[in-house]
This record gives C-alpha cells, sequence and structure tokens, in this order.
C-alpha cells in the first residue's frame, strides 16, 4: 500500500510549487528515490491532465560520470539536457542521498568543469529563469543520522516540515518582501566578530513559500556588488564539493572575499572562491524562517530555512534578484541568530528588525514561529 504521505506531498508538490497547468510539460529528476514516490508523482501530474517526464539517477553513477568525465563529455551532456529543459514548462528535482559525502575524491577541476559546461547552461541559466521548479530532499538513513535522529523520527519529522501550511507563509512572507523592498543598508551584528554592512536597495526581494524548494522559508534578494564591508563569522556546518566544513570565517572590503578561514576545511577555500571572479563576490542575502527547522543537519536545503537563521551566499545571483554577479560557485553558508547560538541582530537603516533570531518589527511579527506553526496541510 502506497504511504498516503506520498500522495499528500506529491499533490502539493504539482499544485502549490509548480503550479503544473493541463497540457503542460514536466521533467522529474530522482536521485536515489523510491520508485513509490516517483510513480505517486507521475500519478498526480497526470490526472492534473499535464505530461510526466523522469529521468531516474543514482549518485554513485553520476560522481563517477564526472570524475572522469571530460569537458567535451559535460558538453555534450548539456546540450542533450538543455534541448530536453528548454521542452519543460515545469521541472521537479527529487534527490535522495544514501551518502552525503559521495562527492568526496572527485577531483576539483572536474567538479569545476561539470558545474561550468553542464550545470550553469542547463540548470543556472535555463530552468532557473525559464521553468517553474522546485527542488527537494528525500528522508533517508544518512539525513536521520546528520540529524541525530531514528530513521522513523526523521521521516516524520520531514513530512511535517514539508507538508506546513504554505499558504499561510506566503502571507506573512510578503510583509518581509515589502519591508526590504523599502530598504537601503542592513547590518548583521552576531557572534564571534560578526559586523557586517551592505546595501540592497533597488534590488528586488522575493518570497519562498514552498514554490521553489520544499522545505521552503525564506525571503531573499542580493547585495549591491560592491557594497559589502565587514567580516561574517558563520556559525552552521556546511558540506561543499564534497568537503566538510565547520566555522567559516570571510572578510570583506568593498563587495570582494578579502580574507578566509575555517576551524574546518580552510585548505578548500581558496580553490572554491578562486572558481572564477564572481566567486568572491556575494549573490544572495537571505532571512530563513522556517519554524520546524531547528538544527543545522549538514544539508542546505534544510538548513538555509532554518528558524532564526540567516544566509550570506558567495557567487552566482539569481537573475529575479540580480545583482549582477555571475559565478559556477553559488554557496549558501548560513548563520543562526537565536541565543543558544550567541544571538545577534538584523538592522535595516538602522533599525532593528530581527533580535535573536525572533522578528520584533510589528510589521513582521507573523514570522516567528508560533505564528507560522499550524496543521500541516496538502495546498
Amino acid at each position: 500500500m502506497n504511504d498516503p504521505r506520498y500522495t499528500k506531498l506529491a499533490e502539493l508538490l504539482i499544485h502549490h510549487s509548480t503550479n503544473l497547468q493541463a497540457g503542460e510539460h514536466i521533467l522529474i529528476e530522482a536521485f536515489d528515490m523510491p520508485r513509490e514516490m516517483v510513480i505517486e508523482l507521475v500519478k498526480v501530474v497526470q490526472a492534473a491532465g499535464a505530461n510526466a517526464h523522469v529521468a531516474v539517477r543514482d549518485s554513485q553513477i553520476s560522481c563517477a560520470v564526472c570524475a572522469g568525465g571530460t569537458d567535451n563529455a559535460f558538453e555534450v551532456m548539456a546540450e542533450y539536457d538543455l534541448e530536453r529543459m528548454k521542452r519543460m514548462d515545469a521541472y521537479i528535482g527529487l534527490r535522495g542521498s544514501h551518502n552525503i559525502s559521495e562527492a568526496t575524491g572527485i577531483p576539483a577541476d572536474r567538479m569545476q568543469a561539470q558545474s561550468r559546461l553542464h550545470g550553469i547552461p542547463v540548470h543556472m541559466e535555463q530552468r532557473l529563469n525559464h521553468t517553474k521548479w522546485c527542488v527537494l530532499r528525500w528522508p533517508t538513513p544518512a539525513m536521520a543520522q546528520l540529524a541525530g535522529m531514528n530513521t522513523e523520527a526523521f521521516e516524520n519529522f520531514y513530512f511535517d516540515v514539508c507538508t506546513l501550511d504554505y499558504s499561510r507563509m506566503a502571507q506573512s512572507a510578503e510583509k518581509l518582501v515589502t519591508v526590504m523592498n523599502e530598504t537601503d543598508e542592513v547590518h548583521i551584528q552576531g557572534p564571534g566578530d560578526t559586523d557586517l554592512r551592505f546595501s540592497i536597495k533597488d534590488i528586488p526581494a522575493i518570497a519562498c513559500a514552498g514554490n521553489m524548494n520544499i522545505p521552503d522559508g525564506e525571503v531573499f534578494t542580493a547585495p549591491v556588488i560592491d557594497s559589502v564591508n565587514g567580516i561574517i563569522h558563520y556559525n552552521t556546518p556546511s558540506i561543499y564539493r564534497g568537503h566538510s566544513f565547520e566555522n567559516i570565517r570571510l572578510e570583506f572590503k568593498d563587495g570582494k572575499i578579502v580574507g578566509t578561514s575555517a576551524d574546518q576545511g580552510e585548505e578548500h577555500l581558496e580553490d572554491i572562491f578562486n572558481s572564477d571572479e564572481g566567486a568572491r563576490f556575494v549573490g544572495e542575502f537571505a532571512i530563513g524562517f522556517n519554524p520546524y527547522i531547528k538544527e543545522a543537519m549538514k544539508d542546505i536545503l534544510f538548513d538555509e530555512k532554518i528558524a532564526g537563521s540567516m544566509h550570506f551566499t558567495p557567487g552566482n545571483a539569481y537573475d529575479v534578484a540580480c545583482n549582477g554577479n555571475k559565478s559556477e560557485v553559488h554557496w549558501d553558508l548560513v548563520l543562526i541568530q537565536r541565543p543558544e547560538y550567541g544571538g545577534g541582530t538584523i538592522s535595516f537603516d538602522g533599525v532593528v528588525i530581527r533580535k535573536d533570531g525572533m522578528f520584533v518589527d510589528d510589521r513582521l511579527l507573523d514570522l516567528n514561529p508560533e505564528n507560522l506553526i499550524g496543521e500541516p496541510v496538502c495546498c
């Protein structure tokens, strides 16, 4: 018997996240996924009168292809994947993982080449900008282990997080969009020596409430590219390009990263930030507020939505909130500002709007956890 939670999630993805319409075409790309969930998605797509296209992926095979792949191989892959993506109206990326560190050992130059020659044209340029898309993780024992939970408890947590009332969240998030669109200078203060200033003037703020990621819960924009000055000390672990990082510290001058350090993974930072010119500039600033996600689990689709967090992202800017920065890198690094993580403030034009992870601006109180949590719903 099919798990009814699969149906509930599939309906959320099709009817809310991608708002799929009759006659449209959707690509379902499934990495290390149970076939039952993929089949349920296909059924919901077809019940909506739309057309399902499916690509089933295996992470170990994909890593092997990347590790030994030539530039020419990546270019040819990009040609046919790009042609398919151009024919799609929507995209869902279902991403399971049996081993979060599977990519460890892939040569850095091959990973960079695949990102540059395949990832940028197919996903960053085409999929992000020309389809209705949503990407989500899938609960696996490996993810449960990272979260410090048993598998059953993690699955229950996952489905609560993924099927909360995103309509309620969307209404509340639009209030933060309005406030950010009226803001010029942002000032971030936090644990360690975090003291960072930048402008977001005239760059659109975008609400994310179940329409691009599941789980979701953020509003993002981008800093004016040369306006970033100061220091940010991230307190959330991260896995990027197969390597683990802890306590990354970045120093900025006139928008550019001029100093780096980390308690773990420091030896890999320069390779990442030297990937291209845009890798040393920031393409995204976002405020996270998913009420169910409290602790880091080394999975960015969850960690960037942590209640009381923000992320400040070296690398590529999204076209919908663009500051002109382009890069093969887009690394969402997270700072949690709740008291147990050292606290901190976010100020807009000299006024504190969030303190120790809780919104204090009267216009934004609906985004605090107690006002977002309700009975999980489908759509």
